[in-house]
């Protein structure tokens, strides 16, 4: 006779209720030990309401406990999600252990399974792993094949998931995307088990943001998060599906809803010790800050998701050359695209190590690392040009500049402001009017120079963004035809300190003003760092702009 427990954790699950699900089946397994099949439910519900050891717990249960009744396919399904549980955590021991185990358990079928489909996953993420990408490719058409055979499908969808993100990995970006889309339609028909969908969800995702297919990963976030919306119990998958929203709300120029989410998803993550997800939303929370100018809450955000396992460049690179320190910059990126053997995240490094070569005056490596940028666009384009494409533009548009060809580098510029105005990223688009302005003054034409720097500092204002509104308004000051008279008493800064100014807001490098006046690098910083606090300002941007805007340059 069932207890009013498990009746009613079982009729919770069904309406996705999944806390009370999971607290309903726990008493009633106190009560008595569940049956396999409830185990599973628990199981479930546990994975959704984020206690991950509480998951393998009663899966592992499930699975002998199917042994025990000889249900020996279902327990090798058990098998398998907890094999995949320990791949996607990276423990190459349980995966293995729990996949040997469950291929001995299908040992004995005579004929084929849904579950031999589910062991053919694993093994071609492990070949996609490997780098054996035509391995991977056709074992997933195989598990794919079995789904069909079944009509399983969770077995068709992740399989030609694998596929998908497989041939993406290896530059067949446009058929890679293309499945990752008709697997989405399988995902959103909200026919597949509720674990794999969220799964799926963010793995797509994932594929799409690798490529900075950013359209794709907006329509399929914004899908994300309807579905957990739907689910007000719902715990797992939620930190991944606020970390993606904040990556994209960032991107739009919505910087503090992207802030507020990418909190959220921090929370949320640790909560349930996804600490890749929440490595992922402090990294999203440095580069708002970053973006904002604010350099101590970016730093900070840096450093929490390095603890958490993530790579905090390109930003924190970023981060350093807006406060001038473009060698600490360049010798961490170089580091990592020498060294970076995954060719799509090498090419997330490549902007921000052009921009640290261009800061150092080192304009022919630019240049050879803006023809890999562009050749990573053209290989990993999927479909019309988009964010990559822009990025090369828009760097071979700045290396035009310092090369004295501003008439080339306003064709590139140009492209890349219709690319980033189509992906309605503002802040990327103002960005780049900047560039745009600084061709027209290289050209003598003031009046299209004025136009670009107003319309990317009305931008800059809305999104608060202190150093590029700072450097836009620099650009925008007339020049002075002589210094300021400090003797006034109204400059709080000593003759020195305006002599390390000036230099700065013409361009210069620490390194490069040091040699100058023949002092340290570490007297530079000193220098710097007291002239922040005197006047108040953030960085060395919004320093120039005082310099600029208080006629101490020239003379």
């Amino acid at each position: 006779m069932l207890t009013d427990d498990l009746e009613r954790g079982r009729e919770c699950f069904r309406t996705r209720r999944w806390q009370e699900a999971f607290a309903a089946l726990t008493i009633a397994d106190g009560a008595a030990s569940l049956a396999a099949s409830d185990l599973e439910l628990l199981a479930t519900s546990a994975h959704l309401t984020g206690r991950e050891a509480d998951y393998a717990a009663a899966l592992d249960r499930a699975h002998h406990a199917h042994v025990a009744d000889g249900e020996r396919r279902r327990a090798a399904r058990c098998a398998f999600w907890l094999c995949l549980q320990a791949m996607l955590r990276g423990q190459a021991g349980p995966m293995e252990g729990w996949l040997a185990r469950a291929r001995r358990l299908l040992e004995g079928e005579a004929q084929e399974t849904p579950e031999h489909g589910y062991l053919l996953i694993v093994a071609a993420q492990c070949h996609a792993n490997g780098g054996e990408w035509e391995a991977a490719c056709k074992t997933a058409d195989s598990a794919a094949a079995i789904g069909e055979r079944h009509i399983d499908r969770d077995l068709i969808a992740c399989a030609r998931h694998v596929k998908g993100r497989t041939l993406i990995r290896h530059s067949l970006v446009h058929e890679g995307v293309v499945l990752l889309d008709e697997v989405m339609i399988e995902v959103t028909s909200g026919e597949l088990s509720p674990i794999m969908t969220g799964l799926l969800y963010c793995s797509v995702i994932e594929g799409c943001q690798e490529v900075l297919a950013w359209r794709r990963a907006s329509e399929w976030t914004n899908a994300l998060s309807r579905w957990c919306a739907q689910q007000s119990q719902l715990v797992a998958f939620t930190g991944v599906c606020l970390a993606h929203r904040a990556e994209i709300l960032a991107l739009q120029g919505n910087w503090d809803a992207a802030l507020e989410e990418a909190r959220c998803a921090a929370t949320r993550a640790l909560e349930s010790a996804s600490l890749r997800t929440a490595a992922a939303a402090y990294y999203q929370q440095a580069e708002v800050h970053r973006m904002r100018g604010d350099a101590r809450a970016a730093e900070d955000a840096y450093q929490e998701a390095s603890q958490l396992g993530a790579e905090p460049q390109p930003g924190l690179a970023l981060l350093r050359l807006a406060q001038g320190r473009a060698e600490i910059a360049h010798t961490a990126l170089r580091r990592l695209v020498i060294t970076e053997s995954d060719q799509l995240q090498r090419m997330r490094y490549l902007p921000a190590y052009i921009a640290a070569l261009l800061a150092l005056g080192n304009i022919a490596q630019a240049a050879d690392a803006c023809r890999d940028l562009d050749d990573a666009a053209a290989r990993y384009r999927s479909g019309p040009p988009g964010a990559l494409d822009a990025l090369a533009a828009q760097a071979l548009g700045e290396i035009d500049i310092v090369s004295g060809r501003p008439e080339a580098a306003l064709v590139s510029l140009r492209h890349a402001c219709r690319l980033w105005q189509q992906m309605e990223a503002p802040y990327a688009l103002a960005r780049t009017r900047v560039l745009v302005a600084r061709a027209c003054r290289a050209l003598n034409d003031e009046e299209s120079c004025a136009l670009e720097l107003q319309a990317a500092r009305a931008t800059f204002e809305k999104l608060r963004a202190a150093d590029d509104l700072a450097n836009a308004l620099a650009l925008s000051a007339p020049s002075a035809s002589a210094p300021r008279d400090i003797a006034r008493g109204s400059c709080p800064l000593t003759d020195r300190e305006v002599e390390v100014l000036r230099l700065v807001a013409a361009g210069k490098t620490n390194k490069a003003v040091a040699r100058q006046l023949c002092i340290s690098e570490r007297t530079v910083d000193r220098h710097l760092s007291k002239i922040f606090n005197k006047l108040d300002v953030p960085s060395r941007t919004a320093a120039a702009a005082y310099a600029f805007s208080h006629n101490l340059i020239g003379g």
